[in-house]
C-alpha cells in the first residue's frame, strides 16, 4: 500500500533538512528520504555568509552566540609567496542584512542540529537506509519507489512506494532525481584536484591572519577556520602527484610541517582530495518535481558559496510550495523559482571559476604578473579591503526596474511590542508591504489589503517616533537605507529579497499589482 505526503525530500543533508523544516513548521507532510542510514561525521563545508546566518535565525540559530558557529574580527588576505599581500577583503563587518559577513562551522554538527529541530515537527518524518530507485509523475502527484539500500538490508532489501505531492531531489552532484527526469548539465569543463585537510589542533595553537590564502605557485594553499576548535588547509594537488598518495596520512603531515602542525599537537580528522567543478543543470523543475542544492549547482569553494547558494535554493522552495499547498497560489509560481535561482547561482559559478583561475596559478612567470597586477591595484587604492559583492536574482517575482528590487533586504534594530532586536526576530518574516514614516494600509486598495492578507502578510509602518508608527526605527538603519534608494515604501518576500520600492503612493499601489500578478495568487483580483 502506497502512504502519503505533502512533499517528498530525496537526500536530507543540510539543504534537504532546511527545506523539510520550512514546511515542517508550516504543517506540512514531508517525508525526508536518506539513503545512509547515519550522518556523515566528517566536515565537508565551513563556510557561510550572512545570508544563511539571517536564515537559520529564523530557525532559532544565534550564528552571534553559538558553541557551534564562530566569527573572526579579521580581514581576509590574499599573499604572494613572499607573503606580500595581493588582495585584502572584507570578512570582519557586518552586513546590512544586519549579520556578520563571514562565519565559520563544523558541518556535521550543524547537520545535526537542523536534524534536531526537524524532529520535533511531528509531520516530518525521515527515512534512513532507503533510496529512491524509481520515479514517476501524473497530474495528480509523483510517485516514488523506495528501496532499503544494502548498508541496511543487503542486496534484497524492502521496497515500497511512496506517493507524494511533489517531489525535491535534494540528492547532491549524482541526483537520482535530476537522471530521472532526464535534466542536462552544463559543464564548463572546469577540474582542479585539491587535498582538503582539516584539523584539530591543540587550544594552545593559534594562527594570523586567521583567513588567509597563500597564491604561491609552488604550491597554492588556502588557511581557514573549520569551525570552533577546528582549522582547515587545502592544498592544490600539483599535475605530476598522485591524488591518493598526496592524502596519505604521512604526505598530509609533511605538507603541515611549515605551520607547525604535527601529530603531537594536533589531530588529522579528515584527509581527502576533492575535484573542484564548475557545472549546473539546465532546469530545475519538471512538472511537480523540482531539484535544489548540489543537484542544481556545483561550484569551485572559492568563495565559500556552495551550501550557502543550496540555502537559498531551500528558502526560495519552501515558501513557494507553501503558498501553493495551501491553496493561495497557483504551481505556476514554482517558474520562477528556477528562473530567479538558476541565474544567481550560475553568478556564483562563475564567480568562484574567476577566482580559482586567479589562485591556481602554477607557472612561476604568470603569477608573477598576476602579483604585479594585484598589488599594483591594492596600492592605488590605498590598502583598502574590498567588499562583497551585489548580486540580484534572476528575472521573477520582483520589479527590475525599482531601486534596491532582487537583492537582499538591509535589516536593521529596531523595536516592536516592547521587544528590541533585528527586525526579522522582532517583527517577523513573510509578504510584507513596509512604509517608512508612511502606513501603507491607508495607501493599499482593499482589494490589494486583501491579497496581502491572502498571501499570509501584513503591512508594517516603520519610523522614528513611537507615535507615529508600528516599529521603532532603533538604529536609524531604514531611514539611511530609504534615502540611499529614495524610497518611501518596499514590498519584502520571505526570502528577504527585496520586491519592489516605491517612492510615491501611486508608485506603491502599481507596483504591489506588478508583483502580486506574478504570484498567480488563486481567487484573486489585482486591484485596476
Amino acid at each position: 500500500m502506497p502512504y502519503y505526503a505533502d512533499v517528498a525530500i530525496v537526500g536530507a543533508g543540510p539543504v534537504g533538512t532546511l527545506l523539510a523544516i520550512l514546511l515542517g513548521k508550516e504543517g506540512k507532510r514531508v517525508t525526508l528520504i536518506e539513503r545512509w542510514p547515519t550522518l556523515y561525521d566528517r566536515p565537508r563545508a565551513v563556510t557561510m555568509d550572512h545570508e544563511v546566518a539571517r536564515i537559520l535565525a529564523t530557525l532559532g540559530i544565534d550564528c552571534n552566540n553559538d558553541p557551534a558557529i564562530e566569527y573572526h574580527d579579521e580581514l581576509y588576505y590574499w599573499k604572494a609567496a613572499n607573503r606580500e599581500d595581493l588582495q585584502v577583503v572584507d570578512w570582519k563587518s557586518v552586513s546590512p542584512s544586519g549579520w556578520r559577513v563571514t562565519y565559520w562551522f563544523n558541518q556535521p554538527e550543524l547537520e545535526t542540529r537542523l536534524l534536531g529541530i526537524a524532529a520535533t515537527i511531528p509531520t516530518i518524518n525521515l527515512i534512513r537506509g532507503w533510496e529512491a530507485v524509481e520515479l514517476s509523475q501524473d497530474e495528480m502527484g509523483v510517485a516514488l519507489s523506495l528501496q532499503e539500500t544494502e548498508e541496511i538490508n543487503g542486496k534484497d532489501g524492502e521496497r515500497k512506494t511512496l506517493r507524494a505531492k511533489y517531489a525535491v531531489g535534494c540528492d547532491g552532484a549524482n541526483s537520482f532525481v535530476r537522471e530521472q527526469l532526464g535534466i542536462s548539465v552544463v559543464d564548463k569543463g572546469y577540474f582542479f584536484d585539491w587535498l582538503i585537510l582539516d584539523m584539530i589542533p591543540d587550544k594552545s595553537y593559534s594562527i594570523s591572519p586567521a583567513q588567509w590564502q597563500l597564491c604561491d605557485p609552488k604550491r597554492p594553499t588556502t588557511i581557514v577556520p573549520g569551525g570552533p576548535g577546528r582549522r582547515r588547509w587545502e592544498f592544490m594537488v600539483l599535475p605530476d602527484e598522485s591524488s591518493e598518495d598526496i592524502a596519505k596520512p604521512e604526505n598530509a603531515w609533511r605538507l603541515l610541517e611549515p605551520w607547525g602542525l604535527t601529530p603531537e599537537n594536533a589531530k588529522l580528522e579528515r584527509s581527502a582530495v576533492y575535484q573542484f567543478q564548475a557545472r549546473w543543470a539546465e532546469q530545475w523543475r519538471v512538472g511537480k518535481c523540482v531539484i535544489a542544492g548540489d543537484a542544481a549547482h556545483l561550484m569551485p569553494p572559492f568563495a565559500g558559496e556552495g551550501m550557502c547558494a543550496g540555502f537559498r535554493d531551500a528558502v526560495a522552495l519552501g515558501w513557494r510550495l507553501n503558498a501553493i499547498l495551501e491553496n493561495k497560489t497557483e504551481e505556476a509560481v514554482l517558474d520562477s523559482y528556477v528562473s530567479e535561482r538558476i541565474h544567481h547561482a550560475k553568478h556564483y559559478i562563475d564567480f568562484s571559476q574567476e577566482l580559482g583561475n586567479i589562485i591556481c596559478i602554477s607557472d612561476p612567470e604568470e603569477a608573477a604578473e598576476r602579483d604585479r597586477a594585484m598589488k599594483a591595484a591594492l596600492a592605488e587604492r590605498n590598502h583598502e579591503p574590498i567588499s562583497g559583492d551585489l548580486v540580484h536574482l534572476g528575472s521573477g517575482i520582483w520589479c527590475e526596474d525599482t531601486a534596491a528590487a532582487g537583492e537582499l533586504s538591509t535589516q536593521g534594530v529596531v523595536e516592536y511590542n516592547g521587544k528590541r532586536g533585528l527586525f526579522d526576530q522582532t517583527v517577523g518574516h513573510g509578504w510584507m508591504v513596509i512604509g517608512f514614516n508612511a502606513d501603507p494600509s491607508d495607501v493599499l486598495t482593499d482589494k490589494q489589503l486583501q491579497n496581502i492578507k491572502q498571501i499570509g502578510g501584513q503591512t508594517i509602518n516603520i519610523g522614528s517616533f513611537k507615535t507615529d508608527c508600528d516599529v521603532i526605527d532603533v538604529d536609524g538603519t531604514y531611514a539611511k537605507w530609504m534615502a540611499e534608494i529614495d524610497a518611501k515604501y518596499f514590498i519584502l518576500r520571505p526570502d528577504f529579497y527585496v520586491a519592489a520600492t516605491a517612492n510615491s503612493d501611486d508608485e506603491a499601489r502599481r507596483r504591489f499589482d506588478e508583483i502580486f500578478e506574478k504570484l498567480h495568487l488563486k481567487n484573486s483580483e489585482i486591484a485596476a
